[in-house]
Formats: structure tokens, C-alpha cells, sequence
């Protein structure tokens, strides 16, 4: 479906993201890679979805030489609990500090995703809600230990081990937990153009 749609487009994905590549081989999306560092850093003022949406059009702005084809697809996921932004860890303490933050609470984890071409700029954004057990210090070592979840906001995979011992229940996209509200990018493609 995707791939026949778009075909007049030249698809960028902007993200160095093993999981998200994935995503868009799985909806049969034909892509290019191309990942340009920027530092993520947002003002104070934000909160919730406006972080991430504010960071997934941050990463677009590496971005100023598109063609006309072209249609860049950046994104940003953020763990959101008790007002405050839960990104990835800086280091192993960090990442146990935050599992043990999570243990028997409820968070949610939010990502915007940024759609630029030439000619148009949308930004979508999808929550989901995720009820965790109380976790043991043995689980989280072992966890950390075994698995290394360095790079993942919140420092936790939902598709891996801590996901089939430590979620208790999720209300919205379980997609969205792995980094990508594949129903809304599929949407947002199958809309296209959308000038």
C-alpha cells in the first residue's frame, strides 16, 4: 500500500533508531537513512507533547537543503511521569534510578513524529498510558545487567524482558511504547500530499 503511494517521494528517515528502521520496513516503506547531530535540548517551558513535538521539529531543522520529492520523517519519545520529561540515561545509576522511579507506578510514554518537505511541515503525537509492577532491585539489575537499555527513553524496552514481567497493563499504541505510533505515521503517509 505505502510503498505504491509514495511512490513520487523520496522518504528520509532522520533517526539512527535500530527500532524505528524496523518500523518502516515492516509498513513496506521504501527509505533513505540520514541522521544529522543536533543538540536536544528544549526550554523550560514545555511540557508533555510539546517537548517531544518541539524536538522532533528541532531535528528537521538540520534539514534546509530538502529537494522537491523529498519528505523527511524525524521523531522524539519521551517518558512522561509527575510533570517531569524522563529521556534516556546518562549512565548505569542513572538508568536504575529511573527503573526505580517507574516500580509500581503508572507513566506514559509520548512521541511526536515530524513530517518536512519543501513545501509542508505536520507534526503528530500519540500517548500511551503504562502501569508498572513493583520492581526488585535483582530484577533491575538483572535487567540493566542483561539487556544494557542505554539508549531508550525511561531506560526500558516494553519488547523486552522488563516488558513481560514489569507492565501490568497499557491503555493506547503499544507501538508508541517501542518509539512510533505506526498507525498515525501509516495515516499521515497515506494523506500525503499534504500541502
Amino acid at each position: 500500500m505505502l510503498k505504491t503511494h509514495l511512490k513520487n517521494y523520496n522518504i528520509i528517515l532522520a533517526s539512527g533508531s535500530p527500532r524505528r528502521q524496523a518500523f518502516f520496513k515492516d509498513l513496506d516503506v521504501d527509505f533513505a537513512i540520514e541522521v544529522r547531530e543536533i543538540e536536544e535540548s528544549y526550554p523550560d517551558s514545555l511540557v508533555a507533547s510539546e517537548i517531544t513535538d518541539y524536538l522532533a521539529q528541532l531535528k528537521a531543522s538540520a534539514f534546509e537543503d530538502l529537494a522537491e520529492n523529498d519528505v523527511l520523517i524525524t521523531s522524539d519519545t519521551i517518558v512522561w511521569k509527575d510533570g517531569v520529561a524522563i529521556g534516556k540515561p546518562k549512565d548505569a545509576e542513572d538508568a536504575k534510578n529511573m527503573l526505580r522511579n517507574l516500580s509500581g507506578e503508572l507513566h506514559e510514554v509520548i512521541t511526536s513524529v515530524c513530517f518536512t518537505s519543501k513545501n509542508f511541515q505536520k507534526t503528530i503525537h500519540d500517548t500511551t498510558k503504562v502501569w508498572f509492577k513493583s520492581l526488585s532491585e535483582a530484577e533491575i539489575e538483572y535487567y540493566l545487567n542483561t539487556y544494557q537499555p542505554y539508549d531508550k527513553a525511561g531506560s526500558y524496552g516494553v519488547q523486552e524482558w522488563i516488558g513481560y514481567i514489569a507492565i501490568e497493563r497499557l491503555e493506547g499504541s503499544y507501538f508508541n511504547v517501542m518509539g512510533l505510533p505506526t498507525h498515525l505515521v501509516y495515516k499521515t503517509l497515506m494523506g500525503l500530499p499534504l500541502r
